[in-house]
């Protein structure tokens, strides 16, 4: 039997777990940023803790039974490419915590800025009632939009019901079953002409040539919640066209599109997109308003080229 003083300590399991996982040359960028952050973040769930781990807890030496566990998480993460979130299957968005598993895509968005800022100073907070997260997949943003305006009511929408199902375990965890309606629907179709103050969306954007590129990482996620036409434009076309029609006057359409940006821009030269920049780093998000949209006068030809272009039907 082993004796405790043969026991490593958390620290060094971190350190040991750290090496291997930067010789493995993954790919980072779904929550965690490098391999130190992994290995915390396994770390912390083999011992059934919160992270981060606490100096006296790195120093408290480890048993049999965790250190399997953390080698089993270790193991899947090198060999299988598994991103860390869905191996302990919570990370924050907005400083809140949030369950996910491969139903849905790992929430990254700079949108969670924009919900802890209370989209300041693109919309009046104080008359937000309704809000549309379409997309929802985890219902990450529709989430923190509901704890940013607690006076408001938000439909969390998505076409997978599996991506649903996730939502509302979060929604429960969250206690906003009241307030959160959750909606299954492709875009705009089963809403049934509502109206809201602020569409946001973190669509599909990924095309066809950037998807087969893909680093083994994203082959874990839903490719509903990432593939979206030939260029990556098909379900922002639709956005740009139907939005207009369910937002109140002065309300905001704010959509993430990250590296379609250039292509939109050169492809809808007449929306006078206002491009975000963020503190903690990201971008491609844009806003507009309904009375910006209006002025465009999107018309039947935009959207066929549009169609056209992107493969929206």
């Amino acid at each position: 039997m082993r004796s405790l003083s043969q026991k490593p300590t958390a620290a060094e399991l971190l350190a040991r777990a750290t090496r291997r996982l930067r010789r493995a040359h993954l790919h980072y960028g779904h929550g965690t940023a490098e391999p130190v952050d992994d290995a915390a973040a396994l770390l912390a769930h083999a011992l059934d803790r919160d992270p981060p781990l606490s100096a006296r807890q790195l120093r408290r030496r480890v048993g049999a039974a965790p250190r399997r566990r953390f080698e089993a998480l270790l193991r899947q993460r090198i060999r299988a490419r598994v991103p860390v979130v869905y191996l302990t299957h919570r990370t924050w968005f907005a400083g809140l915590p949030i369950y996910v598993d491969e139903r849905v895509l790992i929430p990254r968005s700079p949108i969670a800025e924009l919900c802890e800022q209370r989209f300041q100073p693109w919309i009046d907070a104080r008359r937000v009632r309704r809000i549309c997260d379409l997309g929802t997949g985890s219902g990450c943003i529709a989430i923190a939009c509901a704890r940013a305006f607690p006076r408001a009511r938000v439909d969390a929408v998505d076409i997978s019901a599996d991506a649903l199902a996730v939502a509302r375990i979060n929604i429960r965890a969250h206690r906003l079953g009241r307030r959160v309606r959750v909606v299954q629907s492709d875009h705009f179709a089963a809403l049934n002409g509502v109206a809201y103050d602020m569409i946001v969306s973190n669509p599909p954007y990924v095309g066809r040539r950037e998807m087969a590129g893909l680093p083994a990482e994203y082959r874990h996620e839903p490719v509903l919640a990432l593939a979206s036409g030939p260029q990556g434009l098909a379900s922002v076309n639709v956005l740009l066209r139907e939005s207009v029609r369910h937002l109140r006057p002065g309300g905001i359409l704010v959509v993430e599109v990250g590296n379609t940006e250039t292509l939109l821009r050169r492809r809808y030269p007449r929306l006078p997109f206002v491009w975000l920049e963020f503190a903690r780093g990201g971008g491609g998000v844009f806003v507009l308003t309904r009375e910006q949209l209006q002025a465009a006068g999107l018309d039947v030809r935009d959207c066929m080229r549009a169609r056209e272009g992107d493969g929206v039907g």
